[in-house]
């Protein structure tokens, strides 16, 4: 049976393999025992010879000397058997624990990450009116403006920076970046004259 070396990780199969040597090992310590049993009851420790210091001949010397000598190996094997067992059976519960932490540390990574790449806004749509050209392009409103042209955060002073972008694209489509429930969404909207006030609406 090969030991479940440091080279490679435990695997749930080796531990079933160590408990099924186990399991050989105890019958065979079992079967000795009852060997010994059947010869007149001698068990590991009762003398093997009479009273006057003769080999008793009413028992067969060799099958219980063997069956002794069986059993004392047969101990010490499993002795050795089941401290493989327990060393496996806590590499892979170690490995079990470092998994599920490795996962939860992955999944709040990705969550992390997920948080820090939406990029920041500097405006918010407070209000949209029906027909106009932010409503046709899909502007929403609570819509977290994050480009407008080329206007974004890093260049934003005040809302007639966005003015002046509308002014100078009358007629031309913009790309507009907006976070929407979380999610990046990007839209065209050209400003130009309609019913209502301004260039958007």
């Amino acid at each position: 049976m090969a030991q479940p070396s440091g080279s490679r990780p435990v695997t749930v199969s080796d531990v079933q393999q160590l408990v099924k040597r186990k399991d050989e090992i105890e019958a065979q310590i079992k079967a000795c025992y009852e060997l010994l049993e059947s010869q007149k009851g001698v068990g590991m420790n009762e003398p093997l010879v009479d009273a006057e210091g003769f080999p008793r001949d009413d028992i067969d010397l060799y099958q219980v000397r063997t069956a002794r000598h069986n059993i004392i190996c047969l101990q010490n094997d499993h002795k050795a058997l089941m401290k493989q067992v327990e060393e496996a059976l806590h590499q892979l519960h170690a490995r079990e624990k470092e998994k599920h932490a490795k996962d939860e540390a992955e999944a709040l990574a990705e969550a992390m990450s997920q948080s820090q790449s939406l990029p920041q806004a500097f405006a918010k749509v407070n209000a949209v009116t029906p027909g106009s050209p932010a409503s046709v392009s899909g502007l929403q409103v609570d819509d977290e403006i994050v480009e407008f042209g080329s206007v974004n955060v890093n260049n934003f002073q005040s809302l007639q920076n966005i003015a002046t972008v509308v002014q100078h694209s009358e007629g031309r489509p913009l790309s507009v970046t907006v976070i929407r429930g979380g999610k990046k969404v990007h839209m065209g909207l050209t400003p130009k004259c309609w019913a209502g006030k301004g260039l958007l609406g």
